[in-house]
This record gives C-alpha cells, sequence and structure tokens, in this order.
C-alpha cells in the first residue's frame, strides 16, 4: 500500500509541475510559440504518468479493479488539464491533412511532443533513483530496464494498435453527439476498456510518441520492429477511421463527402 501512495504522489507532482509549465507559458508567451509550449508540457505529464502507471502494474500486482481506476482517473485528468494539446504525433499529421497547419509547423509540434517524451524518461529516472518506495529501489537496482512489451506476435501488436487508435479516433469524431458533462469520461471509459482488451498484447499505447518513451526503450525487439508495432499501426488506425467516416460511408450513402478540411477533432491516448 505504501507503493500505491507514493506512486500517486509521484503522479501528483507530475501533473502540477507539467500545470505549472503551463500557465507560465501562457504568461510568458502568449504569441504562436504558446501551442508548442503547451503540447510539450501536456506531452511531458503523458509520459511521465505513464511510466510510473506501468512500473507500479508490473511490479506491484495491483488488483485489476484498482488498475482500472488508476488508468480512468488519470485518463480524465489528462483530458480535463491538456487544454487544445493532442500529445500525438497523429493529431498533428491530421491537422496538415486538413490544411489547419503547415508542415513545417507540424514538424516542430512533432519535435516538441517527442523532446518532451525524452525528457519524461530522465524524469522518471531522476525519480526512480531516490528509492522513494520498494519498487523504484529494485527498479533501480535493475536499471531501470524494462523488458519485451509484446505479449503477442508482431502483426498481433500492430493489429491491436491499429485497432485501438482506430476506435479512440472514432470516438473522438463522434464524442460531440454526447452531453458535454460526459464526453470526458466517455474518452476515457473508452481508453481504459482497451487499455484493459489489448493491454496484454501490445501494451495498448496507441500513440507514436508516448510508445517512443515507454515502449522503445525495451529490450526483447529492434527498433524498426517497435517502429512497425507502435508507429505505423495507430497511423493507420487514425488513417482508416477518418477515411471509412468521412469518405466511404458519405459516399455509400450518397451523401456528399465531408472534406478534410474541417477542424480537427481533439482527442488524446492515456494511459
Amino acid at each position: 500500500m505504501t507503493d500505491l501512495w507514493v506512486s500517486l504522489a509521484v503522479l501528483g507532482a507530475a501533473v502540477l509541475l507539467s500545470e505549472a509549465a503551463r500557465r507560465t507559458a501562457a504568461r510568458l508567451f502568449p504569441g504562436d510559440y504558446w501551442i508548442y509550449l503547451l503540447e510539450a508540457a501536456s506531452t511531458f505529464q503523458l509520459c511521465c504518468c505513464t511510466h510510473e502507471l506501468k512500473l507500479l502494474g508490473e511490479t506491484a500486482r495491483l488488483e485489476l479493479p484498482v488498475s482500472l481506476t488508476l488508468t480512468y482517473t488519470m485518463t480524465v485528468i489528462h483530458l480535463l488539464t491538456f487544454r487544445e494539446a493532442t500529445c500525438n504525433p497523429s493529431g498533428a499529421l491530421e491537422s496538415v491533412c486538413r490544411g489547419t497547419r503547415t508542415g513545417k509547423a507540424a514538424v516542430v509540434l512533432i519535435g516538441s511532443q517527442f523532446a518532451a517524451a525524452v525528457a519524461a524518461q530522465f524524469f522518471a529516472a531522476s525519480v526512480w533513483s531516490l528509492g522513494l518506495s520498494d519498487i523504484h529501489t529494485r527498479h533501480q537496482r535493475f536499471g531501470y530496464r524494462c523488458f519485451d512489451p509484446l505479449g503477442g506476435t508482431l502483426l498481433e501488436a500492430a493489429a491491436v494498435e491499429l485497432a485501438c487508435a482506430f476506435i479512440v479516433q472514432a470516438a473522438a469524431m463522434h464524442v460531440h453527439r454526447v452531453d458535454e458533462k460526459l464526453r470526458v469520461h466517455c474518452i476515457a471509459a473508452v481508453i481504459t476498456a482497451l487499455v484493459y482488451t489489448g493491454g496484454s498484447i501490445s501494451g495498448a499505447v496507441f500513440n507514436p510518441v508516448l510508445a517512443f518513451s515507454i515502449q522503445f526503450p525495451c529490450s526483447g525487439h529492434t527498433y524498426l520492429e517497435y517502429c512497425f508495432v507502435y508507429w505505423l499501426g495507430p497511423i493507420l488506425g487514425v488513417a482508416s477511421c477518418i477515411l471509412l467516416f468521412e469518405k466511404i460511408i458519405p459516399f455509400l450513402s450518397g451523401k456528399s463527402t465531408l472534406g478534410l478540411d474541417v477542424p480537427a477533432v481533439q482527442k488524446q491516448k492515456t494511459q
């Protein structure tokens, strides 16, 4: 139980630190640079929290209801604090396709996300080095190593990541039909269900930058194999979802297709 409380304190500290960075950036950089700093701070929060949750889930042997409650609660907190940030390269690529962001701006945005993902790795290691809990001490003793995150073949894991990204994108595109007060909880419930369903096969990350932070350092597979699972899978999932709902279904129903110039849906993958 002590380990759980320590991890909760770490999660709270990561959220508070990131929120302080967001508010400071809003005051000091209210112009065009704000969105990049917002993405960096929010991605840092997402990755830091997921590092701690992943370690807690793998070593503390929490009961399933506790694990799912933590996943759901943290997802709600992320969605409420991220503001316009997507913390996902797929969101930046989508905005380019829709014409709401230039390619250069998307590259800078994705770069800020990956920089924050790397910073989160150092932050997590620094916290674990303090030995605040038994699981932190054990993890430090093993050199912060993580092992093969895939519970299935590469094709199975990639299919899970694709399916998860497809479902989250579909939920984000249609959540406006739900009462505004329930939208965050609907997305959080979908993400929690996907983590429960696909977690044993791929980890159910469905976010390229988050996977880069928490999965790529793990042993068991090559860098290119992880790219295939955690980058290609989610990107294809998002692209196929947009194609299905904005092109194929309207075409088959005889309605005019929705152009890719509609505003990008604000969405987020936490875990």
